[in-house]
């Protein structure tokens, strides 16, 4: 199955989410920048406030796109100890490319909260949105960022991801929402008719359509 776009993919996941409409203590949270157009169709259909789980993958240099590892809000690295030990990965290259991401994910955190604060967490149903998995790695960061802050549950939902990596995250979430599972797998957006590049903008505009804005200052 081939999705015709992110929107169209949020729509679906969220038919299979529905126990949580209506609730207040669901908190939808999305991977930017291509989780949130899945994100927000997800919040919207089941009722439920939509913010961004800041998360950057640490990808081998010259091969950005092969994850060494991810680090997320909060603090949380984690490394794909397979992939590292198999390219032989220095730790003097990893504290580089986990700095270089660091900034990163600092200006992101600035471009796309402002002045809002994060979602409060402890306590709460939190599903994490992506537009797919691949490794998982960016995935993995997240949940454990997640995890951190005392959450009631934590589920993991995506449109698609190869099956093994959907297994893998069944052992360390509550539970997993994946449409579809094909093989081979090779990449997120073979599964997408349209799989184009989500702007800064994009997200801080869904981020604004999606969140009441701050209550005015006092004297």
């Amino acid at each position: 199955m081939i999705f015709r776009d992110r929107a169209e993919a949020g729509r679906r996941l969220a038919d299979r989410l529905t126990a949580f409409r209506g609730r207040d203590d669901v908190v939808v949270l999305a991977l930017p920048r291509g989780g949130l157009p899945v994100g927000r169709e997800v919040a919207n259909a089941i009722g439920a406030p939509l913010d961004v789980m800041l998360v950057r993958k640490l990808g081998y240099p010259g091969q950005e796109e092969l994850a060494m590892g991810a680090i997320a809000s909060g603090g949380v690295r984690m490394i794909n100890q397979e992939v590292v030990d198999l390219l032989g990965v220095t730790e003097h290259t990893l504290a580089a490319v986990a700095a270089t991401e660091q900034v990163e994910l600092e200006r992101r955190e600035r471009e796309y909260r402002g002045d809002r604060p994060a979602a409060e967490l402890a306590g709460r149903i939190v599903i994490l949105v992506d537009d797919g998995l691949a490794t998982g790695s960016s995935m993995q960061a997240a949940v454990e960022a997640v995890r951190a802050q005392s959450p009631a549950r934590v589920i993991v939902a995506v449109p698609v991801a190869p099956a093994e990596t959907c297994e893998r995250f069944r052992t360390i979430v509550d539970d997993v929402i994946c449409l579809e599972t094909p093989e081979p797998f090779h990449a997120v957006g073979l599964w997408y008719e349209d799989f184009s590049q989500v702007s800064d903008s994009d997200v801080r505009a869904i981020l604004a359509d999606s969140r009441p804005p701050p209550p005015p200052a006092t004297d």
